[in-house]
């Protein structure tokens, strides 16, 4: 297995850890052949430019090595580009095809997955996660439902720092032991507590024992294969490990109290999270919850499953009535314990608002899910949107954060509502 290899940015010496951008833009821009004409999906050349015009504002804060955005409009790509660097050193120019880890942004996929078996009568989510994990009873934890885990309703939001170690990735039976012995901070069902890492390993586990198959091959097997799709998947073979962008420590130095608020959700201090995040036992491994490995343009096709209530390119993975029970509301802006910040979620996803939300204003009916630190996927189903936003700088709190919500807003208002 390859050695851990850090890599370091070439920073602007101020307190900010921004990279140096050039003036010239169209240099370090790639734009993909698949785009189409956004006519035919009741958009404008001219809106479309301006929404990149949005990203590369977004890019000259200074705070992104690499920008990747595919923005989809009733199935048309009317923009798939990438601006900056997939390696800082030696430099290595980002393309659309360039795929980086989405972190959190991977939850949609496991999810899905557990839809998916619902829909293929598998399991039931309103089940309890005991009945397929009969050892998941201790502390009152038989008392946990699968839906409990997906809405972050579980009460089990952490696991010990240990569990992340490299040396226990692979180790089923050990993550299998942590979880069994984990005391629910807050009863089941009561209350909201982001689940940043360990709801995705008791998916995981009920996948595995349902279908005997690991939850990456049936990821692979049940959705990515049928739609032919390149990556998409945890992590990525040894042999594919060069093709993979870096994520890279940009921003100030997040301090307490939001450091110590980010500490408890990622389980570590979230520089440390970023260069951990490159090491070649990361991007080989399954962390459901955590490491998919995807282009902006595949994250955008996927919320297009989704978007088309289960159905793509003539292939159906899974029923409509599954898609959409999958997206009902289970918090309405009820606050997280974990995150401390208020919330709208269904059963896997975050969805969108009315004013304040992460896919921009008016944007009640979207779902999709963020990943650390801001890429964002999502479908807009009264828009016709599915969109990928992968950035590969990690900063916390920083000047460019309203930059990111005017690039969402941007995309609203140059693909409106129908009928609007």
């Amino acid at each position: 297995m390859p050695t851990l290899s850090v890599p370091r940015l070439p920073f602007v010496p101020d307190p900010l850890r921004r990279i140096r951008v050039p003036r010239d833009l169209e240099a370090i821009t790639a734009i993909s052949e698949a785009e189409q004409d956004p006519r035919g999906a009741g958009m404008t050349a001219d809106g479309v430019e301006r929404i990149w015009h949005s990203a590369q504002q977004l890019y000259r804060s200074g705070f992104y090595p690499a920008i990747g955005l595919c923005v989809r409009r009733e199935g048309r790509v009317v923009l798939d580009r990438a601006i900056g660097w997939s390696r800082m050193d030696p430099k290595v120019l980002a393309t659309p095809e360039t795929p980086f880890v989405i972190f959190s942004a991977s939850k949609a996929m496991t999810a899905t997955v557990a839809h998916l078996l619902d829909d293929r009568g598998l399991l039931h989510i309103a089940d309890r996660v005991c009945e397929y994990i009969p050892e998941y009873t201790g502390h009152g934890k038989d008392a946990i439902t699968i839906e409990h885990v997906l809405s972050h309703r579980a009460g089990v939001a952490n696991l010990p720092r240990e569990a992340l170690d490299f040396d226990h990735l692979g180790d089923r039976q050990y993550l299998l032991d942590v979880m069994c012995q984990a005391k629910p901070r807050t009863r089941p069902g009561r209350l909201l507590a982001y689940h940043a890492v360990s709801g995705g390993f008791i998916i995981a586990e009920i996948v595995e024992r349902l279908t005997g198959k690991d939850v990456r091959q049936v990821l692979r097997e049940e959705i990515l294969d049928p739609l032919g799709f390149t990556w998409g998947n945890y992590g990525v073979p040894e042999d594919r490990l060069d093709a993979v962008g870096h994520a890279y420590v940009t921003g100030p130095l997040p301090l307490p109290p939001i450091s110590t608020v980010l500490d408890r959700a990622l389980g570590m201090h979230p520089d440390e999270l970023t260069r951990r995040s490159n090491d070649p036992r990361i991007l080989t491994a399954v962390i459901p919850a955590s490491n998919i490995v995807t282009t902006a343009e595949e994250l955008s096709r996927f919320f297009e499953l989704l978007r088309c209530e289960g159905e793509l390119d003539g292939v159906r993975i899974m029923e409509g009535r599954t898609v959409r029970r999958a997206m009902v509301e289970r918090a309405y802006r009820e606050f997280d314990l974990t995150l401390a910040a208020p919330m709208r979620h269904s059963a896997g996803f975050m969805l969108g608002a009315d004013t304040l939300s992460l896919f921009g204003p008016d944007t009640d009916e979207a779902f999709g899910h963020l990943g650390f630190t801001n890429i964002l996927g999502w479908a807009d189903p009264a828009r016709g949107l599915s969109v990928g936003l992968i950035t590969s700088g990690k900063p916390v709190l920083h000047p460019g954060l309203p930059l990111l919500w005017a690039l969402a807003r941007r995309i609203g208002l140059e693909a409106p509502k129908r009928g609007s």
